[in-house]
């Protein structure tokens, strides 16, 4: 299926004391490094991928993927990014996976587009320890309805997908959350895993 790719970037990554989180290392490289060669692995593959950044935009733009900042103001989280994409394209199928997808499945797009494909609005992953909401394939013309959740508070990417049809894919694949420093110390300390 055509697609395009959002990594999201974008964010104040608190839990990680600010760091940004798409430049903290992993084994050496930066763990955006780390999602675009995931990304790279799969089939199909993106036409594009978008990198959602709203800091460090000299950096991010060393990657060699077109960046997109939020349109609204002060880092209002993760929606805020998808609605960059959605505005910049809204007649397309988007891949979303946040900068610390560092490990996915060979699968992973496949199983996702396949349902948007088979008419679903909106696809995400689930593995064996929870839902991760983030990792999600979503059809086109959604942009208007995510302003209007955006618009009235709304800020959950789970609280967004409640309101569209919506499917949960089973990967037994686990999916690291890298969403602290320590976190990301405890992968580091696998080897082979990275």
């Amino acid at each position: 299926m055509s697609h395009q790719a959002l990594i999201l970037a974008g964010g104040r990554a608190t839990r990680m004391g600010g760091v940004d989180k798409g430049l903290a290392m992993l084994s050496g490289r930066p763990l955006l490094a780390h999602a675009l060669a995931a990304l790279a692995a799969q089939t199909p593959l993106a036409q594009r991928v978008w990198v959602s950044a709203n800091r460090n935009l000299d950096a991010y733009a060393g990657f060699g993927c077109p960046l997109l900042p939020d349109s609204l103001p002060d880092y209002p989280g993760p929606l805020a990014g998808v609605l960059a994409a959605l505005e910049r394209d809204d007649g397309t199928v988007w891949l979303v996976m946040p900068c610390d997808a560092v490990r996915l499945p060979a699968d992973f797009s496949r199983r996702l587009l396949a349902e948007v494909a088979a008419g679903r609005q909106a696809a995400s992953a689930r593995d064996r320890e929870g839902w991760h909401p983030s990792l999600l394939a979503l059809g086109p013309g959604l942009r208007a309805g995510l302003a209007a959740y955006l618009a009235g508070g709304g800020r959950s990417i789970r609280g967004w997908l409640a309101g569209l049809d919506h499917v949960e894919v089973a990967f037994d694949h686990l999916f690291p959350n890298l969403n602290t420093a320590d976190a990301l110390a405890a992968l580091e300390a696998k080897p082979g895993e990275n």
